[in-house]
Formats: C-alpha cells, sequence, structure tokens
C-alpha cells in the first residue's frame, strides 16, 4: 500500500494539473501507477476514459466528452456538429464527438465518448482554430465561421438540415461576420453552395 506522503503528493501534482492526467502525464510526475489504482480503488479518482484520470474533489468538468480528444489527440480539433454545439448554433445533441484529423493520421484508439473522426488537409486543418483553456486542458475547436464552412463541406455526411439550421441560427445572433464567413467559404471552395442559402436566409 503506498505512503500517505506518496498519495498526497499524487494528489498535489492532479491539482497543479488541473485535476486531470493521463497515465503516461503522471508516471512522468512520478506517480506510479500502483497508486493511480490504489487512489481509483478508494474513490479519489475517476477514469474518464481509458488511461484518463480526474481527481474526484476537483470541480465537475464542463466538457468531459472533450476532454480525452484533448488529452490523447493533441493535432485533433473539435468540429463539425461538436463545434456547431460549442458555439450554440445548433439544437442537435451530438452523439459522437466530432473530430478533425490531420489527412495522415491513424484513427486514434479511444474507447469512450463515442468518437466520428475526418481526414483534413493540412490548410483546412490548420485555419480558424481557436484554444479553450477549460477543465485542466487546452481544448481546440474551430471558430464560429470556420465550423460553418466545414458543415457546408461536409453536408452529406452530417446532413442539409443541420446546416440550415446552423447557418439561420447564426445569422440571428449577435456578432455575425459575414464577410469572415465568405473569407472561408472561398477559401475552402464552397462559396456557390453557400451563397444562394444565406441569400434566402437574409431575404427571408
Amino acid at each position: 500500500m503506498p505512503s500517505k506522503t506518496k498519495i498526497e503528493q499524487a494528489v498535489e501534482a492532479f491539482r497543479k494539473a488541473g485535476g486531470i492526467l493521463t497515465m503516461s502525464e503522471a508516471i512522468q510526475l512520478g506517480i506510479h501507477r500502483r497508486q493511480l489504482y490504489a487512489m481509483r480503488d478508494c474513490g479519489q479518482l475517476e477514469v474518464i476514459s481509458r488511461g484518463l484520470y480526474r481527481l474526484i474533489e476537483m470541480p465537475e468538468p464542463s466538457l468531459p466528452d472533450f476532454i480525452p480528444v484533448a488529452k490523447k489527440v493533441p493535432q485533433g480539433v473539435i468540429c463539425l456538429i461538436s463545434a456547431l454545439a460549442f458555439h450554440e448554433i445548433t439544437t442537435q445533441i451530438p452523439h459522437f464527438v466530432y473530430v478533425a484529423l490531420p489527412s495522415d493520421a491513424h484513427k486514434p484508439v479511444i474507447p469512450y465518448p463515442p468518437m466520428r473522426y475526418f481526414w483534413y488537409t493540412e490548410t483546412l486543418l490548420k485555419t480558424g482554430v481557436e484554444e479553450h483553456s477549460m477543465d485542466g486542458c487546452v481544448i481546440k475547436i474551430f471558430d464560429i465561421e470556420k465550423t460553418l464552412v466545414d458543415c457546408v463541406k461536409f453536408r452529406n455526411k452530417i446532413g442539409m438540415d443541420v446546416v440550415l439550421e446552423a447557418l439561420k441560427m447564426y445569422w440571428q445572433r449577435r456578432g455575425s461576420n459575414i464577410d469572415k464567413l465568405f473569407e472561408y467559404a472561398k477559401l475552402f471552395r464552397v462559396e456557390r453552395t453557400l451563397k444562394p442559402i444565406m441569400e434566402t436566409i437574409v431575404s427571408g
């Protein structure tokens, strides 16, 4: 059984990291896997996903499903319906975490939560990325206009009804930046598709 001081050191390491560590991060910080298992078994840690631990005493994460992506898929960016939900321009409740990956990346092995992966070219992946610090992690997510353009581009995979609803909600909210939206649309060659949709929404 690990000594109390070792457990206290482990708890302190978790607190400094924002409450969440992968097993490999914990080991690098000097926490033995036996300690992790002991802390899990006595209710100090919960397993968020395989090899990913959260200190129970810390506040509940606001976006728990995004944490495995932030911690285990550093090159991934939250996209499409997950990003729409984050930006609050959809009534859809995502049943998956939608993640953009580099075109040459292998599919990550994350058993939970359910993920849907989309492989992006380098330009598509690196444009319009925001970084949000939350839940002890840095979460990468596309900005609102880039998300909408991606939804138009992948409309056959997520459904045109989802795209139309998101564009309408975007148009109705304060701070919509139509110029930026069309800059992205032009860059990613969906301007011809987007233009008649937006004309209908604006005139309606």
